[in-house]
């Protein structure tokens, strides 16, 4: 047993004596899944390894062993994208589903298109593994097998038919919910038969429309790269999921599909600027805090809306932490401080802020659970519906939709949390739960990476429904040999019945009909 104990203790310290060099690519031109690459790649080289990262977010200040790439083009698709989320929001979930796969496709082809990125194609490097975000991105996948290395999925808003589909993990539409969809894991029947013809629209349309076009981008500009388009995606070997069941809803995994939600939030709290801590300290009633994130400013809310927030706001007691990205804010409030940005972590971590008002993002989610604050919650796009679904469920939130905004909505909203304590205790018994972990999230995230590159891919993993069609994965084509066999067998006892019903009717008729005997005089 002490050889056995001090084994596992040599391969657990030479784990990290092995330096690896990986890729990163995060192909969005938003801060809030640029913050989850950033932790992970600041995890890795912290560890011992090499990364090379390419996102539209280089680093301010040089970090050794951290090369940069820096995509420029991206920021402008992700501009157009934020000017029109608003507009798109009024559109029904139909019409948004076409238009959010768009912006996939445009931000894949530009990345493929940046001059730094061609270069890096062209240049003799090896990786150990690519590490590759899974959003509408389906060709970026090819960098792993041009590096003939590992493909390693990195989905910074958790578990999506972009993901489950890379590793065969199931999601049986009956208790987990489309992920644009704000429904719960426990669905009426109505919310049940929504989420399956939902999930099939989306089915189809990947199929036929969006794959597709993501193919020919990767047949364009991966054209030595021997797998074909489909083989590619079901060949990763792991996906780090940005999630975590305290937070969400449970759900079946494959091996290969490994929850690491929380890995950007700071487990030390850090002085606040001088500005800002002065302000939460002094509320005698607390603060909120109010930010709609990185993509969406609440400076372009339409000024009904802005109206109704600070009439909300300069009726309340409580002082007011609101992310604004103008300088000017008529008719600001005395109780309201307002910044284009502020250190959200930090300020969530500060006993005095007693609410978060948030559009719901995965990110926010997180980090108020983690630091034990409830939340009222305006959703607008993508994921945020079904997260304010979970914080609703759960009791730590409530949500206000956006076209019902108003003075009354928000007040009432808000009251109803501040006042009535379950929200809160909610909110904290829900961060122990969060917190309640071997391990960290980033410390899971980097243990995993290194495996997967150990192991050389981890292929054992690797689940067999990968290798199974959309019928055998069914068993559609079991189901109709039983059922056609039960109906063959039902169809002949029919046809005997009926054949012998009719030979008894003719020899019955042959008796009836058979002539008399003449009687003779």
């Amino acid at each position: 047993m002490k050889l056995l104990y001090f084994s596992v203790v040599l391969l657990a310290s030479l784990s990290h004596v092995f330096s690896y060099s990986y890729l990163m690519v995060l192909p969005t031109g938003a801060k809030s899944h640029f913050y989850v690459g950033q932790a992970l790649a600041k995890g890795l080289v912290a560890a011992g390894h090499e990364v090379t990262f390419a996102s539209a977010f280089p680093q301010k200040k040089p970090i050794k062993n951290l090369l940069d790439i820096s995509l420029v083009n991206i920021i402008p698709v992700m501009d157009v994208h934020k000017s029109r989320i608003l507009e798109s929001s009024k559109k029904s979930i139909i019409q948004r589903t076409p238009l959010l796969h768009a912006l996939g496709l445009k931000m894949t082809k530009t990345l493929l298109e940046e001059p730094s990125v061609e270069t890096l194609l062209k240049e003799n490097r090896t990786y150990d593994a690519v590490i590759c975000e899974v959003f509408m991105n389906e060709a970026h996948f090819g960098f792993a097998e041009h590096f003939q290395a590992p493909l390693i999925g990195l989905a910074t808003f958790g578990a999506s038919s972009w993901t489950t589909d890379l590793v065969g993990t199931p999601s049986p539409p009956s208790y987990v919910p489309h992920f644009l969809l704000p429904l719960s894991d426990h669905m009426s029947f109505f919310e049940r038969a929504l989420n399956l013809l939902f999930t099939a629209y989306d089915l189809v349309y990947q199929k036929f429309f969006y794959l597709p076009q993501q193919e020919q981008l990767y047949k364009k500009h991966f054209p030595h790269n021997k797998q074909n388009f489909y083989d590619m995606r079901t060949n990763t070997a792991l996906v780090l999921l940005n999630n975590h069941v305290s937070l969400s809803f449970p759900r079946p995994y494959a091996p290969n599909m490994v929850e690491v939600g929380g890995m950007h939030v700071q487990r030390q709290q850090r002085t606040l600027p001088q500005d800002i801590e002065g302000f939460i300290k002094g509320a005698k009633h607390g603060v909120i805090y109010f930010s709609m994130g990185s993509n969406l400013k609440s400076a372009d809310f339409p000024q009904q809306k802005r109206e109704a927030l600070i009439s909300t706001f300069r009726g309340l007691k409580q002082r007011v932490l609101w992310k604004f990205e103008d300088s000017n804010l008529p008719g600001k409030p005395e109780n309201v401080f307002i910044s284009d940005w502020f250190p959200q972590d930090d300020i969530l971590a500060h006993e005095n802020v007693k609410l978060f008002i948030t559009h719901g993002g995965l990110l926010s989610t997180t980090e108020s659970i983690y630091h034990g604050k409830p939340i009222v919650g305006i959703p607008i796009f993508g994921d945020q519906h079904m997260n304010m679904a979970r914080a609703q469920q759960s009791g730590f939130g409530i949500t206000v939709r956006f076209d019902q905004l108003s003075t009354e909505t928000l007040r009432n909203a808000i009251h109803r949390v501040i006042n009535d304590p379950s929200y809160t205790r909610q909110a904290h018994a829900m961060s122990v739960r969060f917190r309640d972990q071997h391990e960290t999230p980033l410390e899971r995230a980097v243990y995993w990476v290194e495996h997967v590159t150990r192991q050389k891919g981890a292929k054992y993993l690797r689940s067999a429904a990968q290798d199974l069609s959309f019928i055998e994965y069914h068993n559609l084509d079991v189901l109709a040999m039983i059922f056609g066999g039960i109906g063959f067998i039902l169809f002949a006892i029919f046809y005997l019945l009926v054949s012998l019903f009719k030979l008894i009717r003719c020899k019955l008729s042959e008796g009836q009909e058979k002539p008399k005997k003449l009687k003779r005089n």
